[in-house]
């Protein structure tokens, strides 16, 4: 579910490490936002896209 259409962006997994150097799990979300872009038959859908692969939308319209 938390996965970008275009790039495949998805959850990652580390540690946060604190001074003393305890480590506990700690998760990376990329950040999806929904948009409405045209499908190849020129429809309008609705697509769960991280903001870098948005940024490079807008860009190349």
């Amino acid at each position: 579910m938390a996965k970008c259409k275009m790039c495949g962006k998805s959850p990652s997994f580390g540690h946060n490490v604190s001074f003393s150097k305890r480590r506990t799990n700690r998760m990376w979300r990329p950040n999806l936002q929904k948009t409405t872009v045209l499908n190849g038959e020129g429809k309008p859908e609705q697509i769960r896209v991280c903001t870098q692969c948005m940024r490079t939308m807008y860009k190349a319209r």
